[in-house]
């Protein structure tokens, strides 16, 4: 059951990745690879702020900004110099690895004795008396694994909720429009490279804010945490559009959500069932494979069927 919980604490918290994914690459079509570097910045200001006794909520905030930052400048490079996006991310991702080990000072921060946003948890215990937890079907839940589970699913539910009216106002249209038809948006007066910047900073906004809360969950911030995360992010959004087979913009948020929940139990049951942690990457890498290939496969089959 902590197993369990773990990963789906985990999955919520990513979620905001999957989020920050499916915007750069769903509505605006921008192979942003900035959000291996976004992610741990926003884990490295956090953390870096939490050792100096800033309040964690703060520091979250300032992980979004820093990471919303990172999004512009990839923006910026693309749209103002004509830089191809691809390269454009990885040129900002590579920076901010020199930036990720200057803000924390070396390549890792612990955590350990220190406050986070979880904090707020502790109350929730207390309804339980003195005691650390309790039984669910037989099986015992840790009381403050179990109320950081249900912070975070509010919290996620909260952003899904902000983004889905976000992206129904004027400015969230011109957004999806930008993506959808930039010479067609453009020709209606809007600034598409205006667009662009505030699409790719409020991705890697929820990226780094994934990163700070990823930090202070796990109780440490790594130079190295970022890697593989786009490949994550990019497989909570395909498993997504899977699960909900929908257009709707509604539906289409809380498939990426719900993919990155899902994505996250596959890899703990991958575990649980005597992974080596080192093949974790390779892992992840086939999931991402089968989650690209099997609809194809699956509507081929259908077809067939169909024609017979």
């Amino acid at each position: 059951m902590t197993l369990l919980i773990g990963a789906l604490t985990v999955g919520l918290i990513l979620a905001l990745l999957a989020l920050g994914t499916y915007i750069s690459f769903r509505i605006f079509h921008f192979p942003d690879i900035t959000a291996e570097g976004s992610l741990t910045l926003g884990a490295a200001v956090s953390a870096s702020l939490i050792v100096m006794h800033v309040n964690p909520l703060l520091t979250c905030l300032m992980a979004f900004f820093a990471g919303s930052l990172a999004g512009i400048c990839t923006a910026i490079i693309h749209t103002r110099f004509k830089i191809n996006g691809l390269l454009s991310g990885i040129l900002v991702m590579t920076a901010l690895y020199t930036v990720n080990l200057h803000v924390m000072g070396k390549s890792n921060v612990s955590l350990s004795n220190t406050p986070s946003v979880f904090s707020v948890c502790q109350p929730g215990i207390a309804c339980f008396s003195d005691q650390s937890g309790f039984r669910v079907l037989g099986w015992f839940v840790n009381g403050m694994e179990f109320f950081m589970l249900i912070f975070n699913l509010l919290l996620i539910v909260g952003f899904t909720l902000l983004l889905f009216w976000f992206f129904r106002t004027n400015t969230g249209t011109a957004m999806r429009a930008t993506g959808d038809n930039q010479q067609m948006i453009r020709a209606l007066g809007v600034d598409t490279s205006l667009m662009i910047m505030l699409g790719l900073g409020l991705s890697n906004g929820l990226i780094a804010l994934s990163g700070a809360l990823l930090a202070q969950y796990q109780g440490f911030s790594d130079v190295q945490m970022g890697i593989g995360m786009l490949v994550w992010g990019l497989a909570s959004v395909i498993i997504g559009d899977a699960l909900v087979d929908s257009k709707s913009l509604g539906f289409l948020l809380t498939g990426a959500v719900l993919g990155s929940v899902i994505f996250r139990l596959l890899v703990a049951v991958a575990l649980q069932w005597g992974l080596d942690p080192n093949d974790l990457k390779l892992i992840t890498a086939v999931f991402v494979l089968a989650a690209l290939v099997l609809p194809g496969m699956i509507g081929k089959m259908k077809k067939k069927g169909g024609a017979c």
